[in-house]
C-alpha cells in the first residue's frame, strides 16, 4: 500500500522476556481508515504487540511506526495520538457521563472550547446525549461500552486500539458497537481491534492471525477462507457430542469441533468427497444433514493452527 496511507507499520518486531520470546519478528501494515482485526488465543502475543504499538512497552528488536511516530524513540507522542479502549473500559462509576468525558478531555489536554465541541459530537455519535447527567455506574453494560468508545475518540486520534472491546456484551450491544466502529473508520480513523468472537472477524476489513508469537496468516476474511487447503464437512445431529469420537476416528479427519447444532469436520480438500461417503455409512442415519459447507473464520483459524502444530511436530 502507498506509504502515505499507512498509519501502523512494523518490521521484524520482537519482544523477549528473558529466554521467552513473546512476539517473534512481526511484519504488518495497516492503512488509514482500515479496520484491522488481530486474532489469536490467550498467550499468543496479542496484548504484548498492542503494548508495543501503544508505546507502553519497548521492543527487544525490530521497528515500528504508529501515526508517524517511532515506537522506540517517540513513545510519548504515540500515546498522545492514539485512542485506547480495553474490555475493562477504564471509566469512573462515581462520575456522570459528562464528568467522565471532562476528565478524559483534561488528560488529553483539550481546551475548554474544544472539549465542549467534542463532547457534543461524541455523545451524539454514541447516542448518549440524553444520558449525560446519569451516573456512569448506573448505566447498562452496552451504554458503558459506548461511553468508553466516546472517551477514546474524544481527542480525534488517527489510530484507535480496541482490546476485546465487546467482551461480555450481549449480541445486540455487540452489533450496535460494531456499527460505531465502522462509523469511526468511515471518518478516516484506523481501528486496530482484538476479539475472541470469531464471527466478529467477519466485520473487519483485514485480519492478522497470531499464534505462539508469530503472524501465521494475514488477509481479508474472504481471502483467508479461499486460501484454506482444507474442506469443512458439517454434520447436523440432535446429539452431536455422541458422534465426536466416531467421526474423529475416520481416516483423513484433521479436526472435529462442536459447532451450533452439529459438528464441523476438517479434512484435506482432496479427501472430502470420500470422507462424506464414509461418514454417511459409519453414522448410519444418526444425522439430519451431512455435507460440505463454506468454512467459517473459526474453521480457518483452527485449520491454520493445526497445520502449524503438525509442521512443528514434524520438524
Amino acid at each position: 500500500m502507498p506509504a502515505e496511507s499507512v498509519t501502523v507499520a512494523v518490521h521484524a518486531l520482537a519482544r523477549r522476556f528473558g529466554d521467552f520470546v513473546a512476539v517473534k519478528g512481526l511484519d504488518l501494515t495497516v492503512a488509514r481508515g482500515e479496520i484491522f482485526g488481530f486474532l489469536g488465543p490467550n498467550g499468543a502475543g496479542k496484548s504484548t504487540t498492542i503494548r508495543m504499538l501503544c508505546g507502553l512497552l519497548a521492543p527487544s528488536s525490530g521497528e515500528g511506526n504508529v501515526a508517524g511516530y517511532d515506537v522506540r524513540r517517540e513513545a510519548p507522542a504515540i500515546k498522545a495520538h492514539i485512542g485506547y479502549m480495553s474490555q475493562r473500559f477504564s471509566l469512573y462509576d462515581d462520575l456522570t457521563v459528562d464528568e467522565n468525558l471532562d476528565f478524559f478531555g483534561r488528560v488529553y489536554g483539550l481546551s475548554r472550547a474544544r472539549l465542549d465541541t467534542r463532547k457534543r459530537a461524541v455523545l451524539a455519535m454514541v447516542d448518549l446525549s440524553e444520558r449525560r447527567r446519569d451516573l456512569t455506574g448506573t448505566l447498562p453494560g452496552g451504554l458503558k461500552q459506548r461511553l468508553a468508545l466516546a472517551s477514546a475518540v474524544l481527542h480525534e486520534p488517527p489510530v484507535l486500539f480496541l482490546d476485546e472491546p465487546t467482551s461480555g456484551a450481549d449480541p445486540i450491544a455487540r452489533r450496535r458497537f460494531w456499527d460505531l466502529i465502522h462509523d469511526t473508520a468511515d471518518r478516516g480513523v484506523t481501528v486496530f481491534v482484538t476479539t475472541h468472537y470469531m464471527e466478529e472477524a467477519e466485520y473487519c476489513d483485514r485480519l492478522g492471525l497470531i499464534y505462539r508469537g508469530e503472524l501465521i496468516a494475514e488477509g481479508t476474511p474472504a481471502a483467508l477462507k479461499a486460501a484454506l487447503n482444507d474442506a469443512v464437512i458439517e454434520v447436523v445431529s440432535d446429539r452431536p457430542q455422541e458422534l465426536i469420537a466416531q467421526v474423529a476416528s475416520q481416516p483423513g479427519v484433521h479436526e472435529v469441533a462442536l459447532f451450533g447444532r452439529g459438528l464441523h469436520v476438517v479434512t484435506p480438500r482432496a479427501e472430502a468427497e470420500a470422507l462424506v461417503a464414509r461418514l454417511k455409512t459409519a453414522l448410519a442415519g444418526r444425522f439430519a444433514r451431512l455435507e460440505p459447507v463454506a468454512p467459517s473464520m473459526e474453521d480457518v483459524f483452527v485449520s491454520l493452527v493445526e497445520a502449524r502444530d503438525r509442521a512443528e511436530d514434524a520438524s
